[in-house]
């Protein structure tokens, strides 16, 4: 009598269900650390940005980019372009973007890692809007991202 060699219909169906319980139990561990990944390095990259905002305020007698120094003489209205023109470009130390004494701070802004947008919007909608990467509040000069109210806190 000869015994053929193999796992039976039976055998294989039980690997194949074991396997299928392992990577329901896997899988959303591995979503969890892509989120997670993405939280690290928002709140690293707002980390790096508040501290860039600092070193600006400091060259530029105690002024964020937002704010014009009375000091110059010259008039000029807050916007968001002059913001990232300021953080992304040379300024004297009135804020004038034609002026090379300081900066850039920064190449350009960092792309929020939740919503994509590296756009930076000084004041109008609370922050997490989610209409811009990046929100300045004039008010309390505070950058915070501006994916979601969650995050908008940090």
């Amino acid at each position: 009598m000869t015994r053929n060699q193999g796992f039976t219909l039976v055998e294989i169906l039980i690997v194949v269900i074991i396997l299928g319980i392992l990577a329901a139990i896997v899988i959303p561990q591995f979503s969890s650390a892509s989120n997670d990944a993405r939280l690290s390095a928002l709140a690293n990259d707002l980390q790096t940005l508040r501290s860039q905002l600092e070193v600006y305020k400091i060259q530029h007698l105690d002024h964020y980019p937002n704010v014009q120094s009375a000091d110059s003489g010259v008039t000029w209205a807050a916007s968001t372009a002059n913001f990232v023109a300021r953080m992304t470009g040379k300024t004297d130390k009135y804020g004038q973007t034609s002026g090379t004494t300081f900066g850039p701070y920064m190449q350009n802004f960092s792309t929020n890692a939740f919503n994509g947008l590296k756009t930076v919007r000084v004041d109008g909608a609370a922050a997490g809007a989610g209409t811009d990467g990046w929100r300045f509040d004039s008010a309390t000069s505070r950058l915070a991202p501006d994916d979601n109210a969650t995050h908008a806190a940090l």
